[in-house]
């Protein structure tokens, strides 16, 4: 369902990457859902999707900086990769640190509307997918774009940081 721009309240997450997703010039595609989507699975079948399709941000922290690996739903993060691509040691994000550092709890973290600059990746795979959906600042609330449109969005580079298929 879409959901419109007064539903939710000034400040909240969503609120917040509306107004990113809009002031890039990037269509208002956020739409919700009334029970959440905190795994990629659930995601993809309240949108009906493939899991594929959807964008998964997972964050890390080097130092005091977030670092957020976006990928496929269907795929799991190398860590060594990972911390390859971004030229530095990566470490688990603790629930508290992705929320003060990136202003979203997990399961709802957007890579857009962040409160403070973030580090962002983007699997390479992800290019050869359309559309694909990602987190919209909750775990009820996602958004339809692409691979190219969020590398424009986030000046994020893409890169190989997926663990190989087995």
């Amino acid at each position: 369902m879409n959901l419109p721009p007064d539903a939710e309240p000034d400040g909240s997450s969503v609120a917040r990457v509306r107004a990113a997703l809009l002031a890039a010039g990037h269509d208002d595609t956020i739409i919700a859902f009334p029970s959440g989507t905190r795994s990629a699975a659930d995601a993809a079948a309240a949108i009906g999707c493939a899991v594929a399709q959807i964008a998964k941000s997972i964050v890390f922290r080097a130092g005091d900086q977030a670092v957020i690996m976006v990928l496929s739903g269907a795929a799991r993060v190398d860590a060594g990769k990972a911390a390859a691509a971004v030229g530095q040691a990566l470490s688990k994000a603790t629930a508290n640190f992705v929320r003060s550092a990136t202003g979203f709890a997990i399961g709802g973290v957007s890579p857009v509307g962040h409160t403070a600059p973030c580090l962002m990746v983007l699997d390479e795979s992800l290019r050869a997918i359309d559309p694909i959906w990602a987190a919209a600042g909750s775990p009820r609330h996602v958004f339809r774009t692409s691979a190219m449109r969020l590398s424009r969005l986030t000046g994020a580079a893409f890169a190989d940081i997926a663990e190989e298929p087995v």
